[in-house]
């Protein structure tokens, strides 16, 4: 993209951008936030687990630290960038309508080189950026293990994203619904591969895999991502598996902490004190066990079972890896080893894939970001528009993968091209007190999230969202905590398979107009002719025979408790308590002792929606046989 381009896109998102900055802010500020933007989350006010329940108490950052503070960051001025300096060395100036996306990344760059190698949670580098309006043209790479980037103020700093041609995906589906990840390949290099896909900042490495690297060097501009961080992917790093003595066809079951490997499997990238995702391998039986099967949708050779181990043994003699903490499902060698006939005639293996190269300790704090408006879009189109405005752009602000003991707080995100935050394989993240507001595309393809895909053991703590689709944990999310949040969109469980999350001291007031069939422009099925005529509730539960076309079900032991959840059923009308009673612990998908979909009259539910209000109590799916007096099963005293 020219400079002309740059200085002409950002001069017209500038006049946008203040009003959408005033509008997002009117918005909280007239219907009042009630997120808990003081809550106490240290280790120290941390309840001892619940018998009976998951044990939360090391969900955020390193297992329940507290943030970096100033006596955290590494004193030497060589490895802390300041607004001089990027303006002087990097030519990073604030308010100039010029691209300053280069010199951005030329700074986080030295200092992955010359900082980060000595680095660690107690000795962080630091770029702080100056107050005004930065022009970013396309992705910026947070490589750099333990750095903090840091704003003069949360609206004080500003980052405008108008995404370049070589950022903005070129190749579509046919119906120009989304950006086509089958299709828009190079080589061997899948354009799945990028994601969730691009983003204003993405936590993420950029190491190649060796067998990549030439199909890398040769791409062009807007296809060499697709190769990045391949290093880490479970095809090239991960180790199959064999059946556990005694156990025919399974590797390991739910309980265990050692996982048995292949005799002929690598163990070279496996270490001690590494991440390792273990990786299970859908099945038939697996798909039955949720209810799934049979169905008229395509049943999917994926890995829904995954979650996120730290190494604590190797043993090369017998062939095992051990893990930190037990295993929350089984692990069959592959997904015929469980007795199930092979999907597709495809035999797929369960696998240990290490974390080669993982990206820890980066913080974003204290600034906001936007993505420029579509041509001829509005931010007033986009208000309760469940449809994409612009899937050529659907970026998102800050995108994590393959990261550990990483942190967001005080950021607000406006207008963003689709998820304001996302995780793709993510560990102890901590996300608290920001603000997210708006998303161009929030339709077909699922865009427009507060989404957590792959993410375990993180903390989601004080934000505000306004006009986004869902608040979701989706694909194997575990052991997370939501509290003390205010949106005005559903808890979405989305389905893949998400258990023993925590949803507690949260508001959430959905309006009538937050529904699928309220959509303008690529709706996808909910906005065909007739359009879908449900409305989302304040939680929503993902069924195995409609979910199985993208992910399959909701897992065990979501819990709700101590929430404000209220649902305006139809236009106009008042909003009216869901699950109100504020004692009672929810656990939904489970039966008191295992797994339970949620059924009426016995008949598993095929579709949440028009099944939102039945009461899947009393042996249906919602066990609510334990309650607290407490106001938190996750902290011992809650600041209003």
């Amino acid at each position: 993209m020219n400079r002309k381009r740059v200085v002409a896109l950002v001069t017209a998102t500038l006049c946008v951008a203040g009003g959408l900055m005033a509008s997002g802010q009117a918005a909280i500020g007239a219907t009042g936030s009630h997120a808990l933007t003081k809550l106490d989350t240290s280790a120290a006010n941390r309840r001892a687990p619940i018998p009976g329940l998951y044990d939360w108490s090391k969900a955020g950052f390193r297992g329940g630290q507290n943030l970096p503070g100033a006596s955290d960051i590494n004193p030497s001025a060589s490895c802390q960038i300041t607004p001089a300096q990027l303006a002087s060395t990097y030519k990073v100036i604030p308010n100039d309508n010029v691209d300053d996306t280069n010199g951005i990344q030329a700074a986080i760059d030295k200092l992955h080189s010359t900082c980060s190698p000595s680095a660690n949670y107690n000795k962080l580098s630091l770029i702080t950026f100056p107050a005004g309006t930065l022009n970013v043209t396309h992705e910026i790479h947070v490589d750099a293990n333990y750095l903090v980037l840091r704003g003069a103020g949360t609206d004080a700093t500003k980052f405008v994203y108008a995404p370049d041609k070589n950022t903005e995906y070129d190749v579509l589906t046919p119906d120009g619904d989304q950006w086509d990840q089958k299709n828009m390949n190079y080589d061997d290099g899948s354009g799945g591969w990028l994601w969730p896909g691009r983003g204003l900042f993405r936590v993420q490495s950029r190491q190649v895999d060796p067998s990549y690297a030439s199909e890398y060097k040769s791409a062009p501009a807007n296809r060499k991502d697709i190769f990045e961080g391949t290093i880490n992917v479970h095809w090239k790093a991960g180790a199959k598996l064999r059946a556990k003595p005694g156990d025919k066809g399974f590797a390991a079951r739910t309980g265990d902490k050692v996982v048995y490997l292949d005799t002929s499997a690598k163990t070279t990238n496996m270490k001690v004190g590494g991440f390792i995702n273990i990786r299970a391998a859908n099945s038939v039986n697996f798909y039955k066990s949720m209810d799934a099967y049979p169905t008229t949708w395509p049943l999917e050779n994926l890995h829904m079972r995954q979650q996120w181990f730290t190494i604590t043994a190797i043993d090369t003699k017998n062939h095992t890896v051990s893990i930190d903490k037990p295993l929350e499902y089984d692990v069959p060698v592959d997904s015929t080893s469980d007795g199930s006939a092979p999907i597709d005639g495809t035999v797929y293996a369960s696998k240990a894939s290490p974390i080669v190269d993982p990206i820890v300790g980066v913080g974003f704090e204290n600034f906001s970001y936007t993505q420029v408006a579509p041509p001829g879009v509005t931010q007033a189109q986009a208000k309760d528009n469940y449809g994409n405005l612009a899937p050529s752009l659907a970026m998102q602000g800050i995108v994590f993968k393959w990261a550990a003991n990483d942190w967001v707080t005080g950021i607000h995100a406006i207008m963003t091209g689709s998820h304001p935050i996302v995780t793709e394989e993510a560990k102890n993240l901590q996300i608290v007190n920001n603000e997210l507001d708006g998303s161009w595309n929030k339709g077909k393809g699922g865009n427009g999230y507060f989404r957590g895909s792959r993410v375990w053991d993180s903390l989601y703590a004080g934000n505000t969202t306004r006009d986004l689709r869902h608040f979701t944990f989706q694909w194997s999310a575990s052991g997370n905590v939501v509290i003390g949040n205010d949106i005005d969109s559903d808890f979405n469980i989305h389905g893949g398979y998400e258990r023993n999350n925590l949803f507690e001291d949260n508001t959430n007031a959905v309006s009538y107009a937050h529904r699928s069939g309220n959509c303008t422009a690529h709706c996808g099925d909910e906005g065909n002719d007739p359009p879908d005529d449900s409305t989302w509730f304040p939680i929503y539960w993902s069924t195995g025979q409609k979910a199985v076309k993208w992910s399959g079900s909701s897992g065990p032991r979501n819990v709700f408790f101590n929430n404000t959840m209220t649902k305006q059923v139809t236009a106009g009308a008042a909003f009216t308590p869901y699950y109100d009673s504020h004692n009672t612990i929810y656990q939904f998908g489970w039966d008191g002792t295992g797994f339970h979909h949620l059924d009426i009259g016995g008949k598993p539910i095929v579709d949440w929606a028009h099944n939102e209000q039945a009461d899947y109590t009393k042996g249906h799916g919602v066990d609510v046989s334990k309650t607290d007096s407490g106001p938190s099963l996750f902290l011992k005293s809650v600041a209003k």
